[in-house]
């Protein structure tokens, strides 16, 4: 008899790995992953520096200490300085502080989106991956709608319909973009968790379906469904700055964004391209730190891959 992987199911007297194990073993093969290391160590830095972020900033993101020394047509942007490592923007706030505490507002977004689109999708997954029938029907053919409409344009749309654009606008536009693959993992994760031995033993054995389903099945459905969280969070961080970047964010400057920093940079890129620079290498890099560790992450964990 064959396992529900398509592996061999474990002879006679095979001891079983212990858990404990089993991670240890996995954190080894992690670790071998050059790209899984670069990316983890992008990731943590990010996390740091978002979460200290108004501890190591050296000044206020909203005070204009520098404006100064703004001209309107000799030197509307001051340069790097003693105390002011990367210079201004135009209205004489330090770049380093807006960069770093806007790295604190493309986490909580990025984060609250991809965890909106976990939630959601979770739930219709396991509506369909449940009860089947005209319930996975109706709620795979609204999933196949939303996947249809490229992502990006639909999280517009969806941003574009509040009246005051804040960071919860964006937010809700991208978290609702996450949810059909969401939504789509999880429903086959359940499926092939229905016909796994442990699940029809449970039944044969009469346990409730509700115990066998949130005690049985979802447990070993999450676990791809985690890892392609780590994937989505590159996508709402990118998504995010898109979105900022057209004017559909948090419109207060005061609290800085990489992606609204990106958009209000546009007009001095030619004589000033490092204001656009800055923010584009963070986005860039953090997003790529996710998606090493994420691509990583899934190929060390599914057996058709495995090295």
């Amino acid at each position: 008899m064959t396992s529900a992987r398509g592996g061999d199911a474990p002879a006679a007297g095979a001891r079983a790995v212990p858990a404990g194990r089993s991670s240890t073993r996995t954190l080894q093969r992690l670790l071998r992953q050059p790209a899984f290391v670069v990316g983890a160590v992008i990731t943590c830095a990010f996390v740091v520096l978002a979460v200290a972020a108004p501890l190591l900033a050296p000044h206020d993101p909203a005070a204009p200490l520098l404006l100064d020394q703004v001209r309107a047509q000799a030197n509307p942007v001051p340069g790097p300085q003693d105390g002011f490592p990367l210079g201004a923007d135009p209205a004489g706030r330090d770049l380093l502080s807006r960069l770093l505490v806007g790295a604190r507002q493309t986490l909580i977004v990025g984060v609250l989106a991809t965890l909106g689109g976990l939630l959601g999708g979770v739930a219709l997954g396991l509506l369909a991956g449940v009860f089947a029938g005209k319930t996975d029907t109706l709620v795979m053919r609204v999933v196949d709608v939303m996947l249809a409409i490229p992502s990006l344009l639909m999280a517009f749309s969806i941003a574009a319909l509040f009246a005051r654009p804040n960071e919860w606008t964006l937010i809700i536009a991208i978290a609702i973009v996450q949810i059909p693959v969401f939504a789509r993992l999880m429903r086959g994760s359940m499926l092939v968790q229905r016909g796994t031995d442990h699940v029809l033993a449970a039944r044969a054995l009469g346990v409730r379906p509700s115990a066998v389903v949130f005690r049985h099945m979802v447990p070993n459905a999450m676990g791809p469904v985690i890892v392609q969280g780590t994937l989505s969070l590159a996508v709402s961080i990118l998504d995010a700055a898109a979105l900022s970047f057209l004017g559909l964010g948090n419109p207060d400057d005061a609290s800085p964004e990489w992606g609204q920093m990106l958009g209000g940079a546009q007009q001095y890129f030619n004589s000033y391209p490092h204001l656009a620079i800055y923010p584009a290498l963070c986005i860039i890099v953090v997003a790529l730190g996710f998606t090493l560790a994420g691509e990583s992450l899934r190929e060390t964990l599914d057996p058709r891959t495995r090295r």
